[in-house]
């Protein structure tokens, strides 16, 4: 079952065209990792799929349910504000930079949106963040603050307070770019972790080992493309002049 479907996403900022026609889909329980060079579009992609940035043209699907499509002259629809609010929830994103909230508790980071927003029970969602910051190795930081926490803790806490929207689907924003090497082994290991619970997940990533060991499919971009996509297998060992360039300069040719 198809979660999300992207069809023919153009974006540019003014002059500049960032996505060039970028259709791609993420099944249900897929492990999607977007690698490219920096300025590629990637992380734009994430920001259009998510609604976070407006695309200029195309169409955004969640659960065969019209998100957000464009007109004959230009403009965009979007779903009524019911259905994008229950579209919305079925994704969560983690980011480069954490975005915690710095006067909220570790706890309050995490169960502040289940509460506020999706009305859930109080009682259940806290003993919800509770497993979740244990399954983070967490358990003992409930009443910390993220200003108190290393850089690989708070994206834990990230991690944990996107899971307890209880999304279909997770995002990642190179959630280890901002990070030192051993709080990025941190890090990698929650999400290969989740990988148990057959979350659709699609990562933006600069960790080469990571995503072929993780993922489903790979999508390389560059230059506002999808130059390749594919099985780890194939994307790695291509014989594409762009791709082997691009994996070259990591060591990530099969």
């Amino acid at each position: 079952m198809k979660l999300l479907e992207l069809n023919h996403v153009e974006k540019s900022f003014g002059d500049l065209p960032v996505l060039k026609d970028i259709s791609m889909s993420v099944e249900d329980g897929e492990i999607v990792s977007i690698i490219g060079p920096s300025g590629s579009g990637k992380s734009t992609l994430l920001r259009c799929a998510t609604m976070l940035e407006t695309m200029d043209r195309g169409e955004i699907i969640y659960l065969g349910k019209k998100a957000v499509w464009g007109n004959e002259n230009g403009s965009l629809s979007y779903a009524a504000s019911g259905e994008l609010k229950e579209i919305r929830s079925q994704y969560g994103l983690v980011f480069q930079n954490f975005n915690l909230f710095p006067h909220f508790s570790v706890l309050k980071n995490i169960t502040d949106a289940p509460i506020r927003v999706q009305k859930r029970n109080k009682d259940e969602v806290y003993r919800e963040a509770r497993e979740l910051l244990k399954k983070m190795g967490l358990e003992d930081k409930e009443n910390a603050y993220p200003c108190q926490l290393s850089g690989g803790q708070c994206q834990r806490v990230a991690i944990a307070r996107a899971l307890a929207l209880k999304p279909r689907i997770l995002f990642f924003d190179e959630p280890t770019s901002a990070l030192d090497p051993e709080l990025t082994g941190e890090v990698l290991k929650v999400i290969r972790s989740l990988a148990d619970l057959h979350i659709a997940m699609v990562i933006v990533t600069h960790e080469m080992a990571f995503a072929k060991d993780i993922s489903h499919r790979v999508i390389f971009m560059a230059g506002g493309v999808i130059v390749e996509e594919g099985t780890p297998e194939a994307v790695f060992a291509s014989d594409n002049e762009r791709t082997q360039n691009f994996l070259g300069r990591y060591g990530a040719i099969l």
